[in-house]
């Protein structure tokens, strides 16, 4: 069941989520993590204490006033809930003076993280209730005003734990040398393509028994600063695209599955990393729409179908919730890169993931 929100407690959102919000970029991040001192620990902390509640209470004036009655749907209550919890926690604690308190509120913030670790999946079984919802004849696609807000959201999510995520890595005792906080100085793209491969090869093959072959090109020794796991979601997400395409195209075939090719680029301004497929493509129709919420050319995705228990929506698959673009498009976003698909119907399908380089660009906040 939803908690009951006092007026009181609306009015301090309200007049928090009315605040302005302040950007950061990379590099600022990189600069500022390079000497954890108290000192920097203790600014850092202070700024969240004061920037964390007016994301927070942005998003959720806009989870109490969605569209097409999105925001009773049982699971978005319960993001809703997650996101009031956790400004109340926020706004509770006191004002941030010296280390002991900052050490008491970065465990706060540290339990934050956690509670909102399911959003996304939660997030995607509330739009598809909405979906069971509506008039079959009315594609959720079209309500365009799902879709940005839905970006806005996930935008912001993604700033949030970004900005949290390096406030608890800069306490780490014994850090990489090559690290600061979440972001790595000299990341090698091929090595974090190489991992992302991996764990989407060995998820295929727990679904199909099989996994076709993934070839990368790149040089080895490159390297540029960047968040590891931001990366490592996004192409993740693009060649378990793949794979699956590929893999659903040859299961039935005598010919061998031929493989998928990726090749890193070293621009002066992006880094780019191309991924093809020999997967069949994707109509020119349904182009426009993959990068909106719940499209997928998947089947439907069993765990999106029940209502009775919204903890299954944790559970990992190979396809089927239809975020996974959208969302892999928003992390390239959000340091200034950006992420382009294009596709021949009966061939396959080239997706272009662009990282900006430079380190300079603001986080676009919504």
């Amino acid at each position: 069941m939803a908690t009951r929100i006092s007026k009181k407690v609306m009015e301090e959102v309200h007049q928090w989520g009315s605040m302005k919000q302040h950007g950061v970029t990379l590099k600022y991040m990189m600069e500022f993590g390079s000497n954890p001192t108290d000192k920097n620990l203790l600014l850092s902390a202070q700024f969240l204490h004061s920037e964390l509640p007016i994301r927070i209470a942005r998003r959720s004036i806009e989870l109490e006033n969605l569209p097409c009655g999105l925001s009773q749907k049982p699971a978005v209550l319960k993001v809703r809930d997650w996101y009031l919890d956790s400004f109340r926690d926020l706004r509770s604690f006191r004002e941030i003076k010296d280390m002991s308190d900052e050490k008491e509120f970065t465990k706060i913030i540290k339990a934050i993280k956690v509670r909102h670790d399911n959003v996304v999946p939660t997030m995607a079984l509330g739009v598809s209730q909405l979906k069971r919802t509506m008039n079959a004849n009315t594609a959720i696609e079209d309500h365009t005003e799902i879709h940005e807000f839905l970006d806005r959201f996930f935008l912001s999510r993604i700033g949030i734990r970004m900005l949290i995520g390096q406030h608890l890595e800069l306490h780490k005792p014994n850090p990489n040398p090559n690290c600061v906080g979440c972001i790595h100085t000299k990341m090698s793209p091929l090595d974090v393509t190489r991992n992302a491969i991996e764990d989407a090869r060995a998820m295929c093959y727990r679904e199909y028994g099989n996994a076709p072959e993934v070839t990368i090109y790149g040089d080895p020794d490159f390297t540029f600063p960047y968040v590891p796991i931001h990366l490592h979601h996004m192409v993740f997400e693009l060649v378990k695209n793949s794979l699956r395409a590929v893999q659903e195209r040859f299961m039935d075939d005598d010919r061998v599955a031929p493989p998928i090719r990726i090749i890193i680029a070293d621009g002066i301004e992006d880094v780019t990393i191309k991924i093809s497929d020999e997967g069949g493509g994707i109509p020119r129709s349904g182009l426009p729409k993959l990068f909106t919420y719940l499209y997928s050319t998947a089947r439907t995705n069993p765990l999106l179908d029940e209502d009775s228990d919204l903890g299954i929506a944790n559970t990992v698959t190979m396809a089927g919730y239809g975020h996974g673009l959208p969302i892999s498009r928003l992390y390239a976003k959000y340091f200034g890169g950006d992420l382009q698909i294009l596709s021949m119907e009966g061939y396959g399908t080239d997706a272009y993931l662009h990282l900006c380089r430079l380190g300079d660009s603001e986080e676009p906040l919504p």
